[in-house]
């Protein structure tokens, strides 16, 4: 049902808190593999990271999970967070990471209008990391629509991106 009013075009949104179950684990991944800086810790059950100094971009917090375990398949949550990264060799920089972290990929794909990596975090909450290809570049069916796909994303040409 679409809406009386759509919502205004530069809508975005700004942050998501996870629950996780060790907030040092989470700091490890987060700060440490993927490179967001700590931006402020609450007490011993929540830490706030960014890229480029933004108060955050994700929380992380134990309040209701601490020591907890993931959901088990099948129920409802969030499916995957997306992290946007500026350009080609910013998502190359992400992947280099991951490799010398060995941490492993549940897949990779090109959809035409983005390149991404999908992960989990070690809360196994799921993770895309992608950059948006120029808009003059994204696939269109003959009526303008977007005619977005999904096919096997080159790892070696990512990885191989300069800046």
């Amino acid at each position: 049902m679409p809406a009386e009013k759509p919502i205004p075009a530069g809508t975005r949104i700004g942050h998501v808190h996870l629950k996780v179950s060790d907030l040092q684990r989470s700091l490890d991944f987060y700060c440490g593999v993927l490179g967001f800086e700590l931006q402020q810790l609450f007490g011993r059950q929540a830490a706030f990271v960014s890229a480029g100094g933004y108060h955050h971009h994700i929380g992380l917090n134990t309040w209701e999970s601490e020591g907890g375990t993931p959901p088990p398949p099948g129920t409802t949550g969030l499916f995957h967070v997306a992290i946007l990264y500026p350009a080609r060799a910013d998502l190359a920089d992400a992947l280099r990471r991951l490799a010398a972290h060995n941490v492993p990929l549940d897949g990779a794909s090109d959809h035409g209008v983005s390149e991404a990596l999908y992960l989990h975090d070690p809360d196994n909450n799921g993770i895309e990391l992608y950059w948006d290809k120029p808009e003059s570049q994204w696939p269109r069916m003959p009526d303008g629509s977007l005619a977005m796909v999904t096919q096997r994303l080159d790892l070696q040409d990512l990885i191989n991106t300069k800046h």
